[in-house]
């Protein structure tokens, strides 16, 4: 069920329109300015651990920007209001009012308002077992991992089923009306819009993969280590130069900002586990809760305390 909503403070140090105002009320006017956009940023979390633990947002965002960032799962989104501008696939897209937005399992992305009035939207987090589920059943599509090649979708009628399923998942007290109709919904999504084979990568040598491999499992196995480049680049016996270069070109990230996403996800996972924020923390490798908040909400959209709530 939808737990409560909370108003997020827009991140500061963001632009801010000129005002006209005497020199002495310039600091309050800028506060009140940063005051409106917080009031007006709102972002409402929930996990649904009858549909495999399935998570949602439903958000308005204004000055908040998604860093470079994956999901183990998928993305799907609706935008109901101002666009969305993100990264994705070596280009930029910008996603309309009434727009769906795929992003698929592991491919690096943004987020932020593509205009100043901010967008509003409603997302899904699903696994890759739940777009399996509902695929198996299209007898057309092979039983192979879901693929969308467009990331930005018009198709107003399957926006309005995608619509109808979030509002439903977040009022509907039976597990079956809830699970049939994502079932339903994503069969339908991918009988529209998914293909069965993704597109060749433009993707590093074999010969540069395996180093990077090695990199990204030495990260995922140190990741609460203050690890440096020097000494992941000496572990692949590459300059720390091109260690970053082909790191950036194959995995989508630069090796700090993995070794963040690692820790990010693992606190997740602690978090849904119900430790306690402060533990969580140090946990995973930051150096304190304060870092912990910054890269959880940069990264998830809400804050490792809503986090917490909307998976209890």
């Amino acid at each position: 069920m939808e737990q409560q909503t909370d108003s997020q403070p827009s991140p500061h140090g963001g632009p801010l329109s000129a005002l006209s105002v005497p020199g002495g009320f310039a600091a309050l006017a800028a506060h009140v300015h940063l005051e409106e956009i917080g009031s007006r940023e709102k972002a409402t979390f929930w996990r649904d651990p009858g549909l495999s633990n399935l998570e949602l947002l439903r958000a308005t965002f204004i000055t908040h920007a998604f860093s470079p960032h994956t999901h183990e799962g998928y993305a799907i989104g609706v935008v109901e209001k101002g666009a969305e501008q993100f990264k994705y696939r070596r280009a930029i897209h910008i996603a309309p009012q009434g727009s769906i937005v795929l992003i698929n399992p592991g491919e690096m992305h943004t987020g932020e308002a593509f205009s100043e009035q901010g967008w509003s939207y409603r997302m899904f987090y699903p696994d890759i077992s739940l777009l399996q589920r509902a695929a198996a059943g299209i007898r057309e599509k092979s039983q192979r991992v879901p693929f969308f090649p467009a990331p930005v979708v018009h198709d107003p009628a399957m926006a309005r089923l995608l619509s109808q399923l979030h509002a439903a998942l977040a009022t509907s007290p039976s597990e079956l009306e809830r699970e049939s109709l994502l079932i339903w919904t994503l069969a339908h999504l991918v009988r529209r819009h998914a293909a069965d084979t993704p597109p060749i990568a433009l993707a590093a040598s074999p010969l540069e993969r395996t180093p990077i491999l090695k990199v990204r499992s030495y990260l995922e196995e140190h990741s609460t280590e203050n690890v440096s480049l020097e000494q992941i680049a000496a572990l692949v016996n590459l300059s720390p130069f091109y260690l970053l270069r082909v790191f950036r070109e194959t995995v989508g990230l630069p090796p700090h900002s993995y070794l963040t996403q690692i820790r990010v996800t693992r606190a997740k996972r602690l978090i849904s586990a119900s430790m306690p924020l402060a533990e969580v923390a140090t946990a995973v490798g930051f150096t304190d809760q304060s870092h912990l908040n910054r890269h959880f909400k940069a990264l998830v959209g809400v804050t490792p305390g809503q986090y917490a709530r909307g998976s209890k």
